[in-house]
């Protein structure tokens, strides 16, 4: 029986900058627990901080590490060190439970890692790149993958430009709105006006950058053919919840507003 999974290769910009090594190793083994934490236990996933600055994430579920993934670099706690994303998913035909991903190897594990080596040679980097495995021998979506990756491709790289014209107080009403879903939350936790928070949500275009996350999510989702309907809403859900309880952790207002 085969499982449907899909995987991310993370790497970190400008880790190698003196000084950065020590804090960022301590700071992925802190993301190794809040990832494992933000899945719970209604999701299959592995989780690996290899040498150095690189995580390896593997779960069930087509759109589960893009989600994780931008969670992610919604609460990143360092801007001059941002991370980046080499993504795939597909078919296996082992247990997800079962799988040693120190040792695994799979073509999705190769097609994550050269999304990632593609993102690591731009000059401007996005965060997040798919690569899929041209199978005109499938049938169903398969049968498109390059044309999907193309596609899923250009929309990251489009939103990542919207991302990047952000300021910083855009940037943090932006992840803070898509944590907690209303501005009217996010206006109390700032202590900010409604309408100013109305404003930077409107400026920095934080509708369109979470919308375009939002159904690049559900389409991931619905490649699965009904087996996977929902699950990405639950893994949102489950993310949030576990993220609001720690707000002032991830988001410390002190030197931020």
């Amino acid at each position: 029986m085969s499982n449907k999974v899909s995987v991310f290769i993370m790497d970190v910009s400008n880790s190698s900058e003196i000084n950065a090594g020590g804090k960022l190793s301590k700071y992925l083994q802190d993301v190794v627990i809040n990832l494992k934490d933000w899945v719970g236990k209604e999701f299959q996933v592995h989780v690996s901080h290899r040498a150095g600055d690189e995580l390896v994430v593997v779960a069930s579920g087509y759109a589960s590490t893009y989600t994780l993934a931008f969670y992610l670099s919604r609460i990143w706690k360092f801007p001059e060190h941002k991370p980046y994303f080499g993504l795939s998913f597909g078919e296996i035909d082992d247990d997800i439970d079962s799988l040693n991903i120190e040792t695994w190897i799979h073509p999705l594990m190769k097609q994550a890692r050269v999304a990632n080596e593609l993102i690591k040679k731009q000059q401007n980097r996005v965060q997040f790149r798919f690569e899929l495995h041209g199978t005109p021998d499938k049938s169903g979506f398969e049968i498109f993958n390059k044309q999907f990756e193309t596609l899923l491709n250009t929309s990251l790289t489009l939103n990542q430009e919207q991302i990047n014209e952000q300021t910083d107080i855009q940037s943090l009403v932006c992840s803070l709105y898509l944590i907690v879903g209303q501005q009217n939350k996010v206006s109390q936790y700032l202590g900010r006006s409604t309408s100013t928070i109305s404003s930077h949500i409107k400026n920095g275009k934080a509708d369109m950058i979470l919308n375009a996350f939002y159904d690049i999510a559900h389409v991931l989702e619905s490649l699965e053919e009904n087996d996977g309907e929902g699950q990405s809403n639950k893994l949102q859900t489950n993310i949030r919840k576990n993220i609001i309880t720690r707000l002032h952790d991830y988001f410390p207002l002190e030197g931020r507003i």
